[in-house]
């Protein structure tokens, strides 16, 4: 059930994900196609610019007298380009006129004539840039040959094509804050149900077990078998070391200098005699002694969190083994089973709250086995590999205190 409703709740990120990107696909579309209309009207006034030019220098001096209206007209089309970067060369690519340039040194008038070293520097080096675009177009003037004029994109033009990626950026950094706002809310309310959960199931636990303790001193008075009373004396005393644990979620535990062996080892061997004889249980220990600063009763419930998930991985027959190592200044221990196997999508997924394969169960154990390691041990854990009907490995790296 709850593995189905983790199913649900990530189909459920993964849809609005998906309708995010749709919806950023559409907005940038629609803003590409704003800057594609823009550019198009800017070269539609480039164009209307390169005729009046073209009209001009096929006017003879003899007709300017009787075209005297018509030729202000096309300079008043000239001069009404104050945006646009423009550059009109001849065929050899000198430069006859410019405009709208952020010249080096200013001058009043655009005459070539009047072209410092500096500026004509600077002009060549624009020539020798727009003479690869596309921005550029071809002006026949009769038998004066060709000209070229070259022109930029407006400061409009560029401010409005670099406009939807700031805005995206915008709106990635916002999404990222409410992300982030909203996961270490969540994270709070997990925390604090799982402490109040915790605390309570600890609380109940404390009757029924006091209770029993003292059932087990009246039965220790009456003539019942000593092996039995032991076994159910550990029993008893398991289900302290439980409601022990529970009640220090929330608080800060005690660490002390353990031996990482020794920790796993106890951890191990209570689990040993409680599963299928036809699991094969085997433990290598480590060949150095290994330190650790550890809560030793929240390890144990770690290792036992574990080794329970990978003997129901194996549905009581196969093998289960134990490697305890070093690796640089970590201890690792390596839980290794011949079980169902995980796929490679979901090896993420087990340590998250709910998720769960099981048809009964809250999917919390790995959780908070995860958050035991990292939060209080400083280690790692995780998912070395696994393959489906092979088995899986999972890994837990804690820091040494010594190197002995």
């Amino acid at each position: 059930m709850i593995g189905n409703i983790y199913e649900m709740k990530r189909s459920g990120i993964i849809s609005f994900l998906m309708v995010s990107v749709l919806v950023i696909a559409i907005f940038l579309y629609y803003s590409n196609s704003l800057v594609k209309n823009l550019s198009e009207q800017e070269r539609s006034r480039m164009q209307i610019w390169a005729d009046a030019t073209k009209e001009i220098v096929r006017t003879s001096d003899s007709d300017v007298a009787d075209h005297s209206s018509s030729i202000d007209f096309l300079l008043s089309i000239i001069e009404d380009n104050d945006n646009i970067p423009v550059l009109l060369t001849d065929a050899e690519g000198n430069i006859i006129m410019h405009r709208n340039f952020n010249l080096p040194e200013k001058i009043d008038d655009a005459s070539p004539l009047f072209i410092s070293d500096a500026n004509r520097d600077y002009l060549v080096r624009k020539y020798e840039k727009l003479k690869g675009s596309s921005n550029v177009i071809v002006i026949d003037v009769g038998d004066s040959g060709k000209q070229y004029l070259y022109y930029e994109d407006s400061d409009l033009l560029r401010s409005l094509s670099l406009y939807p990626y700031v805005q995206l950026m915008v709106l990635l950094i916002f999404v990222g804050m409410v992300y982030y706002a909203v996961s270490s809310t969540k994270k709070a309310e997990q925390n604090k149900v799982w402490v109040g959960l915790s605390k309570e199931t600890a609380h109940q636990l404390g009757t029924p077990i006091s209770s029993l303790a003292a059932w087990m001193e009246l039965l220790g008075d009456m003539d019942v078998d000593k092996n039995v009373l032991e076994e159910m004396s550990k029993d008893v005393n398991r289900l302290s070391t439980i409601a022990s644990r529970f009640s220090k979620i929330g608080s800060t535990p005690s660490m002390n200098h353990e031996n990482v062996d020794s920790v796993v080892i106890k951890a191990s061997e209570y689990m040993s005699t409680r599963i299928s004889k036809q699991i094969k249980f085997n433990i290598l220990p480590s060949e150095d002694e290994l330190i650790s600063n550890m809560s030793a009763p929240l390890f144990e419930w770690v290792m036992e969190n574990i080794i329970k998930n990978a003997i129901d991985a194996m549905d009581g027959k196969g093998s289960l083994t134990i490697s305890v190592y070093k690796e640089r200044n970590y201890a690792v221990i390596d839980v290794t089973d011949t079980g169902k196997g995980i796929a490679k999508k979901n090896q993420k997924a087990v340590f998250r709250p709910g998720y769960t394969t099981k048809n009964r169960g809250w999917g919390l154990g790995l959780t908070l086995a995860k958050r035991i390691v990292e939060e209080y041990h400083k280690g790692e854990i995780f998912v070395k590999r696994s393959e489906i009907g092979v088995g899986s490995t999972f890994t837990i790296m804690i820091p040494l205190v010594s190197d002995k």
